[in-house]
């Protein structure tokens, strides 16, 4: 009688395993624009600000602070102008 259970099992030679699939970067290499639409609104100088903000598309997160504050300035600068009693012409304060 032969003893089968001294005998240590044979194991299945173990394939080689297949070179892993280079990962994916979980995200864009580079920044990318979100494709917002801006419509103009009609006045030269607020939409001249509006279209600055393009400029954020194309830089890193870290770069959108200095775009921002320059439109943010630009804007308070248009508002604030509305609110400025005109200006009289050359010819217009004549009594």
């Amino acid at each position: 009688m032969t003893d089968e259970a001294a005998d240590p099992p044979v194991e299945a030679a173990a394939e080689p395993a297949e070179p892993a699939e280079p990962a994916e970067p979980a995200g864009p290499a580079g920044p990318v624009a979100l494709g917002v639409v801006r419509t103009p609104t009609g006045h030269a100088g607020v939409d001249a600000h509006l279209a600055r903000l393009a400029d954020a598309d194309h830089l890193a997160a870290d770069g959108h602070v200095e775009v921002y504050e320059d439109v943010h300035q630009g804007l308070r600068e248009a508002l604030t102008a509305l609110d400025a009693p005109p200006v009289p012409g050359p010819y217009e304060n004549r009594s």
